[in-house]
């Protein structure tokens, strides 16, 4: 670890402020629709959707929060979707490990809008790919409506999470449903689909159609608990199971049930006892460079995460600008596959800048992955990349041919993949480095992320020069002032897009955390993994 400077000290000071940026603003995010609006769901008796989880799950566990800024700086004109109006992630309840799923009822009364329906569907899938207990604590109106269009019919909206419903319980996995408010319309199949379904008595109600639906379409005058209230449904209609006189009643009966549940098959990934980095975890903050061009060595950041501080190195001395490797996070064996930022000497002696993929780099990686899926080793990507190198002597190399083998091998892999994103994720180098289209059990961002096509300088510059030419095209022409005028306005525009938030708000990342949570996502998700079995690995056609 290189000693700590005035450039080290630097580069902690800003990445802190990175970190107290992100505390604050997933405190705002989780008050929900506001303390005016938790205030009248304790009013009706009811908690709200993050006390029913800390209630339910095992006391002084971990929750890892699948979505948090999922809906952020979203849908503005109708006052935000804060966390897509739903809490969901990975808890423990009598030591198991589940998939909770809460709607936000402070939040236009739980009500699902476009982000909303892909949030659940990203819970429901955490839970299928680890084969993971699910429990549905509802409490909603339904789809938003003015915005049925983006949210009702196709594949990835909310029928989509019914037909899920269907597939899990054919898979074997539990799921279990409390109905703790409004449940309606087609909302009302995915309780009912679910293995056991509860009901909190006055606060609960589940109906395809309210009181005031069947009125205009019958003309029959019913209030709403007489028509899909507890008592209807637990002693008249059959639909839910059990009906409990409060939410805590009805969350302890949950836990109960999550005692008396069988053991699952393991898909047998190994582990030892814990141990923690010998570096502090800590110097991550002053590593970080907060000048991003500026280069750093990986294999630091590598020993600030891993117990002991110990890495076995794969081909060290080749392909130098991915660093591949095993060691242990929270006891669990893994393999690593990171960007190595600082400029580094090829085999041929050629320098080769940092955060790129060569051709070399590019086949050790997809040895290595091979070779983790041989021995049953989870992956963690760590992406820190500008993309894969461009160029007559790159081309000629054959980098097309070597970044295939890399990503077929990454795209076939069977063991569960975990990526963060600590600096660039760029272009092709995202993909390479199994950004979220690969299929990642679990990927989330650090603050000092940037995801996008390109950097923002690169791409400001290409934009520019193509709006500058449309502009001469129509015989328009622009001054200097009004050129660096534009140039500031698409940077400040693409820049936004850059952001690790724009990307979480979209789920393209599950989260963003701070670099000292990174040991306790990668433990609990190989320890959610550890549920699934493993298929074999067949990698495909892979050109030598």
């Amino acid at each position: 670890m290189p000693e700590k400077d005035l450039e080290f000290n630097k580069n902690e000071d800003q990445y802190k402020q990175l970190v107290s940026q992100l505390q604050a603003k997933a405190k705002k995010i989780r008050l929900g629709g506001g303390e005016k609006k938790i205030d009248e769901q304790h009013q009706k008796g009811k908690l709200t959707a993050r006390e029913r989880i800390a209630y339910l799950i095992d006391k002084d566990s971990e929750f890892l929060e699948i979505g948090l800024f999922a809906g952020d700086g979203m849908y503005k004109e109708v006052g935000g979707c804060p966390s897509a109006g739903v809490v969901s992630g990975i808890g423990y309840i009598h030591g198991r490990q589940c998939v909770v799923v809460a709607n936000d009822a402070t939040v236009k009364a739980g009500a699902w809008f476009p982000i909303t329906a892909k949030k659940n569907l990203r819970a429901q899938e955490v839970a299928m790919e680890n084969r993971l207990p699910v429990v549905y604590l509802v409490d909603s109106a339904g789809v938003f409506l003015p915005m049925q269009d983006e949210i009702f019919p196709d594949k990835e909206h909310f029928g989509r999470q019914f037909r899920n419903n269907a597939k899990m319980s054919a898979m074997g996995i539990v799921q279990i449903a409390a109905i703790m408010g409004s449940c309606v319309a087609g909302g009302a199949y995915l309780p009912i689909m679910s293995d056991e379904a509860m009901i909190v008595d006055k606060t609960g109600s589940i109906f395809l159609a309210g009181s005031y639906l069947v009125k205009a379409a019958i003309g029959e005058d019913i209030d709403n608990e007489t028509l899909g209230g507890a008592t209807a449904h637990c002693e008249i209609s059959g639909v839910t199971d059990n009906k409990f006189p409060n939410d805590q009643a009805c969350l302890d009966y949950i836990r109960s049930l999550f005692n008396k549940m069988g053991h699952y098959e393991k898909a047998g990934f190994d582990r030892s006892a814990s141990a923690a980095p010998k570096e502090d975890p800590k110097n991550i903050y002053g590593l970080m460079p907060s000048d991003r061009a500026k280069p750093y060595d990986t294999l630091d950041i590598i020993k600030c995460l891993v117990d002991n501080s110990e890495f076995d190195e794969y081909k060290a001395l080749y392909g130098k600008t991915l660093v591949c490797g095993t060691a242990r996070i929270d006891g669990w064996a893994v393999g690593i596959v990171a960007n190595q930022r600082k400029v580094v000497k090829s085999k041929k002696g050629e320098m080769q800048m940092g955060g790129v993929i060569y051709s070399d780099s590019a086949d050790k990686a997809a040895r290595f992955i091979m070779n983790c899926n041989q021995r049953k080793i989870p992956l963690v990507f760590l992406q820190d990349v500008s993309g894969f190198m461009v160029g007559s002597k790159a081309e000629h190399g054959g980098i097309i041919k070597d970044g295939a083998k890399m990503v077929n091998a990454m795209a076939n892999s069977t063991v569960p993949k975990f990526t963060f994103m600590i600096g660039n994720s760029y272009g092709a180098g995202n993909y390479a480095m199994c950004g979220k289209a690969y299929d990642p059990r679990l990927i989330y961002a650090w603050p000092s992320a940037q995801i996008a096509v390109m950097s923002g300088a690169s791409a400001a510059k290409t934009l520019l020069q193509i709006r500058v030419a449309s502009l001469k095209a129509q015989g328009k022409e622009i001054t200097k002032e009004e050129e660096a005028a534009l140039l500031k306005e698409i940077t400040d525009r693409y820049n936004d897009q850059l952001s690790p938030y724009y990307a979480a708000s979209r789920i393209w990342v599950d989260g963003i955390i701070d670099p000292l949570y990174t040991r306790t996502v990668i433990s609990m998700g190989i320890e959610a993994a550890n549920h699934a079995p493993v298929e074999k690995f067949n990698v495909g056609v892979i050109q030598t």
